[in-house]
């Protein structure tokens, strides 16, 4: 079986496909989507620090210089929405956003959240143990990175049952070749998310609070301060990307260990928080939750024996990347106790998430608050099924009982 992201068995186990792609070369010209797949760990790496290539292009030409056609006017509330936030804008203006941002996003604003994730991910857990089992991913994976990310906001608890399929119908314009109902929900949930941010921002205005939000309004240095669509495009991306990679890092990371009991053996046998954040970080490396991760050729580029000139689309597929056996040894071993384990699933360079210690807090609350002393096992009830997407890849369920 080939690279294929639209068959139900390539999504279920791809790695047998990046073992072939990397045994064929370092740029595989991929007909179906007119892009160059890169599925070596050392290219990968390059590429994503690569100033030649870049998450867009509008920067630097317009559509047409580029050889590429502009996206249909009526997408254009769902791009408003994703070209404003950090993953998807390119220096200068990435440098400017991420800086305030990062004025109110602080190590500190993380920190300030543990007790609460890790009383959140306690709760959930909690529930589902009063319940015998059930939906790990419905119960637990689910509610917590939203929960999370509302308490950041400061979304009042009465509204964050909208979040979630916000988020869910923006990210499906992520999979490869939308179709046009996709893009129909996700115009819909841009302009529903971005009116409620709007009015957000307004009250946050009026009456600030210890929120991320209101750090936001108030960050600001000699070059300004954010507009009000970057703040927006902030909070967005914010939920989008922690909320899916961590959703999926849970059912994906716990669907591992089902299937390794002895490497869970030895976690729930004794973990400290050291134990359990490298234990975090192999489940991350080991089935990632962001699969490919696709930039634009802003200048020719060189990558093995292939030449790809400026205008091209590169995909780099992280999944492939952390399973390469020139980095990682024994890659397709899940092995709790990695030490060396410098995997992409987070990125790198200027595109590194912002969010990434706040994942890493929230993965280590609700893995740990399942592993903690008086949690009896998990038990697998049905084998889970994957979800139609490859780029966001994740279960639809993952049924367990105690």
């Amino acid at each position: 079986m080939g690279f294929d992201p639209w068959d139900a068995a390539f999504v279920a186990d791809p790695y047998p496909a990046y073992r072939e792609l990397r045994e064929r070369g370092r740029a595989i010209w991929w007909e179906a989507t007119g892009q160059w797949l890169v599925p070596h760990y050392a290219d990968v790496s390059a590429l994503l620090r690569d100033r030649r290539l870049g998450r867009t292009y509008l920067h630097r030409f317009t559509h047409e210089e580029f050889g590429r056609q502009a996206p249909p006017p009526e997408h254009e509330p769902f791009h408003l929405l994703n070209n404003n936030g950090l993953l998807d804008l390119e220096d200068p203006a990435h440098a400017r956003v991420r800086r305030l941002v990062a004025k109110a996003f602080t190590p500190r604003t993380v920190e300030r959240l543990v007790p609460a994730v890790q009383r959140m991910a306690g709760e959930l857990v909690a529930r589902l143990l009063a319940d015998g089992g059930g939906d790990l991913l419905a119960t637990v994976a689910e509610p917590l990175p939203v929960a999370v990310i509302a308490e950041l906001l400061g979304v009042p608890e009465s509204d964050r049952g909208l979040l979630r399929p916000w988020s869910a119908d923006i990210c499906g314009m992520f999979e490869l070749r939308p179709d046009e109902e996709t893009a129909r929900r996700a115009v819909r949930a841009s302009i529903d998310f971005s009116a409620y941010l709007r009015e957000l921002i307004a009250e946050r205005r009026t009456r600030p609070g210890e929120d991320l939000v209101s750090g936001l309004i108030a960050a600001h240095d000699d070059e300004g301060r954010l507009s009000e669509q970057e703040m927006i495009s902030t909070c967005v991306l914010l939920l989008n990307a922690g909320h899916e990679a961590t959703v999926n890092t849970t059912v994906n990371g716990w669907w591992a260990l089902l299937r390794n009991p002895d490497q869970l053996a030895a976690l729930r046998a004794g973990h400290d928080a050291e134990k359990l954040s490298t234990a975090v970080d192999e489940l991350m490396r080991y089935d990632t939750p962001l699969q490919m991760f696709e930039r634009w050729v802003l200048d020719d580029i060189r990558v093995g024996d292939t030449d790809i000139p400026r205008g091209a689309e590169v995909a780099l597929l992280f999944g492939s990347a952390n399973r390469d056996p020139a980095r990682f040894e024994d890659p397709d071993r899940l092995d709790l106790a990695r030490a060396d384990n410098p995997h992409l699933t987070f990125g790198a360079g200027i595109h590194y998430c912002l969010g990434a210690p706040l994942a890493r807090r929230e993965l280590e609350a609700s893995f740990g608050a399942l592993l903690a002393e008086g949690v009896p096992p998990l038990r697998l009830v049905e084998e889970p099924q994957w979800q139609d997407g490859y780029v966001i890849r994740g279960l639809k369920r993952l049924l367990v009982e105690f």
